[in-house]
């Protein structure tokens, strides 16, 4: 989430068609590993290297997030950045539009609305660098995402011209809590921030940004956290996804991975084959009486990182329960005590191949959140792969966040080809976090 002045330019949270630019990366694999993520301090040096004074963050640096120039300034304290201000001193009105379009408010329980938001995002939203994968997030997807508990209505925000009322823009916020060391922060998530793309000319991206923030500030919250594939000031953590095939010929065929060198089809077939069935006793879907354990294991869990969610027993039942082609979730009950002692889970974001003759559909599966107690979790991760296979997936993806690092390379994942940077608007970290400090996943 971030302000945005008229005077600024577009600014590229989720917009353009690089697909690092979203949380959930289409990024295809590459053959062979690709170097360590970088430090932020490395990048960031980089990044200001190549360009002039003029073209530097001017926005940004009017904005309260870590500056580039802060890094390094232990003196700098960690928390909120600015105070808040009074409700009263919120301005109360929407942000003006260009006279051709109207703010609409989208309501994605309505079968019409939620097919007006699917069609904007399936055509406009995020595509990778060669035009050839587009994230395609069904209506079942986005309800689950927008509807959290306690979510704002309001916060699903649309921009329609108003001569035939199409949407053509759209962006979202949605509550969350999320601890920062040892506070727990109320936050908007914000996210499918797009913009049609014969209208990307017309500098509704800035507007929209600041009406969500305006719309956040109403209800008495001043932090957010979002993601984006470019280095703006600053990021908390910078992320690498990773691809595990699970169809490795429709992979190869629609371009996603290439075979490798000295390498045939059938014995990539045969290098990613997996056993019918998972190995782990007791492994089981997740139900609604498992709620309780999983949510004790969870936090128990994610207590561990600098940053992760702050859940409870609501949230754990909204986003983790499983529903069909949205999320997944699995967990081990011993055989002999019943006890509930690991979790692991996946959501389903596929991708439309764009310009294949035989495919149109890429389906596949993130991981989300896991946790191994009893079971190794390279043998739970493992299982994961062997009912996401069972299901129809044709790709495994992974960030490096969290342990799963551990597993990634045994497992036989490969490295994406773009990296995923996590900020925080206007809450300071004092030292920049590696991947596996961070227990946050974000849609």
């Amino acid at each position: 989430m971030a302000f945005g002045d008229d005077d600024t330019p577009s600014l590229p949270l989720n917009e353009d068609k690089d697909p690092s630019a979203s949380p959930s990366n289409p990024t295809r694999s590459l053959p062979t590993e690709a170097d360590g993520a970088a430090s932020i301090e490395s990048i960031t040096h980089k990044i200001q290297e190549s360009l002039s004074v003029s073209k530097r963050h001017r926005f940004w640096e009017t904005q309260p997030v870590g500056q580039f120039k802060d890094l390094g300034d232990a003196s700098l304290p960690e928390g909120p950045i600015e105070q808040p201000i009074t409700l009263s001193d919120v301005r109360p009105d929407t942000y003006t539009l260009p006279a051709l379009y109207e703010w609409s408010t989208c309501d994605v329980d309505n079968d019409a609305t939620a097919a007006e938001v699917y069609t904007l995002l399936a055509n406009n939203y995020v595509e990778d660098d060669d035009n050839m994968f587009r994230f395609n997030y069904s209506k079942e997807f986005l309800r689950w995402a927008l509807r959290p508990p306690g979510y704002f209505k309001a916060w699903h925000i649309g921009v329609r011209v108003k001569a035939n009322k199409k949407l053509v823009a759209f962006i979202t916020g949605v509550p969350a809590r999320i601890r920062a060391g040892n506070e727990v922060v109320r936050m908007a998530e914000v996210n499918f921030l797009c913009v049609h793309k014969k209208l990307r000319s017309k500098r509704l991206a800035p507007v929209l940004i600041k009406e969500v923030t305006r719309r956040v500030h109403r209800e008495d919250m001043w932090q957010a956290a979002y993601t984006a594939g470019v280095v703006l000031p600053t990021p908390i953590a910078t992320c690498q996804y990773w691809h595990r095939s699970l169809n490795p010929k429709k992979l190869i065929d629609v371009g996603f991975s290439r075979l490798g060198a000295r390498m045939t089809m059938s014995r990539t077939i045969r290098l990613y084959k997996l056993p019918p069935l998972p190995a782990t006793p007791g492994f089981r879907n997740m139900e609604f009486r498992d709620v309780p354990a999983v949510t004790a294991l969870l936090r128990d869990y994610l207590s561990r990182f600098v940053v992760a969610p702050d859940l409870d027993e609501k949230d754990v039942e909204h986003w983790l329960l499983p529903r069909e082609d949205v999320v997944d979730s699995f967990l081990v009950e011993s055989p002999d005590s019943h006890e509930i002692t690991d979790f692991c889970s996946f959501y389903t974001l596929p991708s439309l191949i764009l310009n294949n003759a035989t495919y149109s559909n890429l389906k596949a599966a993130y991981s989300f959140y896991n946790v191994a107690t009893k079971t190794p979790l390279l043998q739970l991760m493992n299982d994961a792969l062997i009912v996401a296979k069972q299901k129809g997936y044709d790709v495994f993806n992974a960030l490096d966040v969290m342990e799963n690092e551990s597993f990634l390379k045994d497992l036989k994942f490969g490295p994406g080809d773009g990296m995923l940077h996590y900020y925080l608007y206007n809450y300071r970290l004092k030292h920049a976090l590696k991947p596996s400090e961070l227990g946050l996943v974000l849609l």
